[in-house]
């Protein structure tokens, strides 16, 4: 009982962080999660608990989801993923993250690179990175964010669209696990306490956020999602 208060508790607190911010949450759940599963078992359990966190977090605040982005985003989700078999054997998994964050970085503060992607970059793109990568490094939410704020300086826009991305991504992952053989049900009552943890910090997170947003939230959301980025490419090389 200890062990799933525990849990609970971790995944509330990191489920609200994200429904404050908009991003955040699923990398440092992810981070904690070896403490309390072999590591077979990480990235599927993670993908159920934040579809249950993201999930919530945009079923609690649909008035604000960017419904002319979802399309795009879920038909390149859908490659992505499908395609995710493939890239697993091809490209060097241990350096995913350093791409993905190098990416971050260029994306938010290179005025050259901004206008090199803005020739290309769009949200079918951005579905088949995030959802095929996310079943390997498990939290890419970032890369939507990134290309969110170029859309909207509302901050409940940008969380509560990223949230319904991040949906679409994770239940695309789990079904792929789901498929591949993981035992979901052998993680029976940490999940429960991950799922009801996730859902609580998500309704909680919607009540107090900001109805109001100010310019300035967007700025340290940036930097924040370059301080996970520098995280994510350090990790990747030591």
């Amino acid at each position: 009982m200890t062990l799933l208060l525990l849990l609970f508790i971790l995944s509330c607190l990191t489920s609200l962080l994200a429904a404050l911010i908009g991003f955040g949450g699923g990398m440092l759940l992810i981070a904690i999660l070896p403490l309390f599963l072999p590591a077979a078992a990480i990235v599927p359990v993670h993908g159920l608990t934040q579809l249950a966190s993201n999930s919530s977090r945009a079923l609690f605040s649909l008035q604000d989801v960017l419904w002319s982005l979802i399309p795009g985003f879920l038909a390149g989700s859908v490659l992505g993923v499908a395609a995710a078999g493939w890239l697993w054997t091809q490209l060097p998994v241990q350096l995913l993250p350093l791409f993905i964050g190098l990416y971050i970085l260029l994306s938010l503060w290179h005025t050259g690179f901004q206008k090199l992607l803005s020739r290309y970059e769009n949200f079918i793109w951005i579905g088949f990175l995030q959802s095929g990568l996310s079943l390997f490094v498990g939290a890419t939410g970032p890369l939507a964010t990134s290309l969110l704020l170029k859309q909207s300086a509302d901050q409940n826009k940008v969380i509560v669209t990223a949230a319904l991305m991040m949906s679409i991504s994770h239940l695309l992952k789990v079904l792929v696990f789901g498929w591949i053989g993981f035992a979901y049900l052998d993680y029976l009552w940490p999940l429960a306490a991950l799922i009801v943890g996730a859902v609580a910090g998500s309704y909680l997170g919607a009540k107090i956020r900001p109805p109001e947003p100010k310019p300035r939230y967007i700025h340290w959301i940036k930097l924040g999602l370059s301080a996970l980025a520098l995280q994510m490419m350090i990790a990747a090389v030591i």
